[in-house]
């Protein structure tokens, strides 16, 4: 079981080699919705997102000779961080990348030097390809969000945020897979128990929200939405952790998602991805509550430019 102590731990081994991303705020943006918003900025993490706290934690505790090669499977910014993390650690990466997933990350994953096999898009084709390789060459499988070392790491984002902001009301970050809400839910308990705790997620791909609600992990096999780092379903692990210590699971519409990144663009002059600009989409529509200190985890920033939404031509945003 992931604990507090795990994630103090992660951020001690990792605060050498990880961007200590800082901490914005936006007068426009407070106007907007009535209160005080702390965004950390995980877009302008290496690799930029929050993903490569988790893998550094990982391959920190790794023997790069006895363990020269490792593998995991994701829609982008995962395998990106994964690849960076081996590179840096000189291991080789094997990424397993569903087909749909964006061009840019996908082509950020081979930049950063990993090996790319290709699977369906879902969750159980990335699995049975994971296991296809597995039987066949060796290698640590890193997990993208249900392993505890993840978890751990993923939760140093929110501990940099409540120790510089520790008067927080409530704290929200994406929830894909939930090694980020789970590892910021970890942080919240240990730093400011009082804190409420709020995952945001697509109603497209709402398995957490429909876990949360019914008390019963349930997952989706494939489904369809912009913010393409969230279509994974919850983990076993992370399911534990959003049931015990996270407050309240809410949607958004893919609508909503666009008009948030385009208002983070406006306000904070940051341009987030999709699944980044889902809490803050919660946010503006008034699902996070009204009134007190928030801190919002900006996820990610890898956005594909051929596709994003209000850049394409003839969208209306």
């Amino acid at each position: 079981m992931t604990t507090f102590a795990d994630v103090v731990a992660a951020a001690g081994r990792i605060g050498p080699h990880v961007v200590r991303t800082p901490v914005v705020r936006s007068d426009a943006f407070d106007a907007r919705v009535g209160c005080a918003v702390f965004f950390k900025c995980e877009n302008l993490q290496t690799g930029g997102a929050f993903k490569y706290r988790g893998a550094m934690n990982v391959l920190l505790q790794l023997d790069p000779v006895r363990t020269p090669v490792v593998i995991t499977h994701s829609s982008g910014n995962h395998g990106n961080a994964l690849a960076r993390a081996a590179r840096a650690r000189g291991m080789r990466a094997i990424v397993i990348v569903p087909r749909d997933s964006s061009r840019a990350k996908i082509a950020a994953i081979e930049a950063a030097g990993a090996r790319i096999e290709l699977c369906e898009p879902g969750l159980p084709a990335r699995e049975r390809k994971l296991a296809e390789i597995l039987a066949q060459e060796p290698a640590e499988l890193v997990h993208p969000f249900d392993d505890a070392r993840i978890i751990a790491g993923q939760g140093t984002a929110a501990l940099e945020l409540l120790s510089e902001v520790p008067d927080l009301e409530a704290i929200s970050t994406p929830v894909g897979g939930g090694g980020l809400i789970g590892g910021t839910a970890l942080a919240a308990r240990g730093m400011s128990p009082a804190v409420r705790v709020i995952g945001a997620e697509p109603e497209q791909a709402d398995d957490a929200y429909q876990s949360f609600r019914s008390g019963e992990r349930r997952s989706l096999d494939a489904p369809v939405t912009i913010a393409d780092g969230l279509r994974g379903s919850i983990g076993v692990r992370n399911f534990d952790l959003l049931r015990r210590l996270v407050d309240d699971v809410v949607t958004v519409s893919e609508a909503q998602i666009v008009v948030a990144m385009r208002v983070i663009l406006e306000d904070l002059k940051l341009l987030i991805e999709p699944s980044s600009a889902v809490p803050v989409a919660a946010m503006l529509a008034g699902k996070l509550g009204r009134g007190g200190r928030t801190g919002i985890v900006l996820s990610g920033g890898n956005v594909d430019l051929e596709a994003c939404p209000f850049l394409r031509s003839g969208s209306s945003g």
